[in-house]
């Protein structure tokens, strides 16, 4: 027998005996590598939704008719947008990848879908297909594009009825077509990996509509995955489930939340941190979708010290923007990305390609590390010593801007002590030891 045939009668034979059964793929793993080292990525929530300026539930929360609602569609004509522009700005602020609702949970989908009329090209006058213009943009740019896919919609009648969208107009006594339904997700998922080049990975959500019924529902997830993996082998996987990951996925997710933190009051799984590389996603102000009346804007410092202790925790920040109904990105949302691109233009190579260091976020601050560099990030101004495990003593250590040696001690016992200067930089001093 050969080694191939070997491998996939022992895969039959897993699969049979009802055990995990995916194995990634070598160029999956390579995408899974250089996901980890990204650190940066933004996460953009636009669809007709934004025409209302209330959000992207907006349907779910304020409209009784879905069929009223989707008459924005007529209306949605977003000229300016610029897809370069949008990349460029992303790209100046230091992100690696972008994530973009290609369809949200009322069903309009962002590009030229066969699978319905209710789409950006045949159901507005914009007659644009936004998916391939950002892909095309991010391709020249040398920015991965992610995917948002949602596996809820509110305005089919061939979706289960879950949890939400119970106001909406639908028969809420309704079961759905389930079958019909997912043939339409999967037709739809191979067409975003089948026309619009590489696609870095697909973020689903949904799975918690469902997590009330009386009767486990069965989402057919590993058969979807299987396809997104056989489409295109690197395409990474994540599902904001909030539970443990499940057989096939490639990331894990955390949705306004830290690894291991579960702050946000998800199901006791969200605790639960697995080997899999990792994703904290967290809006820039208030809402994802654009809100109009929402202004309240992390400042710059607050996004730095959030993404300091996200890959203090070993993770990627998923950081979000909704996009106007013009086509624009939020004058705020702007300024904050050029901010923040000063700050990861010196700081950058403190974070990419890094992996938690021995201090793990804390009141002063977290350390990443990079093979034997360790560098400590004092974000608390007031910090005059940090106390650091290491079991030897450093060749140096040394303040990252300007190289000047700082006074520390070790032992044994106790690590490494820091004695930190009278006046730090903000929102973030960062230290570099030296193990070589």
């Amino acid at each position: 027998m050969t080694k191939t045939l070997f491998a996939l009668a022992l895969s039959l034979m897993v699969t049979v005996a009802g055990a995990q059964t995916y194995s990634p793929s070598p160029e999956n793993l390579k995408a899974r590598e250089e996901f980890s080292g990204d650190k940066l990525g933004i996460f953009l929530h636009w669809g007709i939704y934004s025409t209302f300026a209330q959000g992207e539930w907006y349907l779910q929360n304020s409209v009784p008719d879905r069929h009223e609602y989707a008459k924005a569609a007529d209306a949605f004509y977003p000229h300016r947008f610029d897809a370069h522009e949008w990349v460029r700005a992303i790209k100046d602020a230091g992100a690696r990848y972008i994530c973009f609702t290609s369809r949200h949970h009322d069903g309009f989908s962002m590009w030229d879908t066969k699978q319905s009329d209710y789409n950006i090209v045949k159901a507005t006058p914009f007659k644009r297909d936004v998916v391939k213009e950002l892909a095309e943009a991010c391709h020249a740019e040398g920015i991965r594009l992610h995917l948002y896919y949602s596996h809820i919609d509110w305005m089919r009648d061939d979706y289960p009825m879950g949890r939400t969208g119970r106001h909406c107009g639908k028969d809420t006594a309704s079961v759905g077509d389930w079958p019909g339904y997912y043939r339409f997700m999967n037709n739809q998922l191979t067409e975003l990996l089948t026309n619009y080049g590489k696609i870095g990975a697909i973020w689903f959500d949904g799975w918690w509509d469902h997590d009330s019924d009386k009767r486990p529902f069965d989402w057919q997830l590993e058969e979807q995955y299987a396809l997104i993996h056989r489409l295109q082998p690197q395409c990474l996987i994540g599902n904001n489930h909030h539970m443990k990951p499940h057989d096939g996925e490639d990331i894990q997710i955390f949705e306004r939340d830290l690894p291991g933190e579960n702050t946000a009051g998800f199901v006791d799984h969200a605790a639960q941190v697995s080997q899999l590389p990792l994703e904290t996603s967290q809006t820039m102000n208030g809402m994802w979708g654009y809100k109009v009346t929402d202004q309240n804007y992390k400042t710059t410092a607050e996004i730095i010290r959030l993404l300091i202790r996200t890959a203090g925790k070993g993770a990627n920040l998923l950081l979000n923007i909704g996009p106007q109904p013009n086509g624009q990105l939020p004058a705020t949302a702007l300024d904050r990305l050029r901010e923040l691109g000063k700050w990861t233009g010196t700081y950058g190579p403190t974070l990419y390609n890094t992996t938690a260091g021995p201090v793990r976020p804390c009141d002063w601050g977290a350390t990443t590390q990079k093979g034997k560099t360790i560098y400590v990030h004092v974000t608390k101004s007031d910090t005059r010593s940090i106390t650091i495990p290491l079991t030897r003593k450093p060749k140096s250590v040394t303040e990252y801007i300007g190289g000047r040696n700082l006074h520390s001690t070790f032992d044994r016992k106790n690590g490494l002590t820091i004695i930190l200067p009278n006046k730090l930089d903000t929102p973030d001093h960062v230290i570099v030891i030296d193990r070589q």
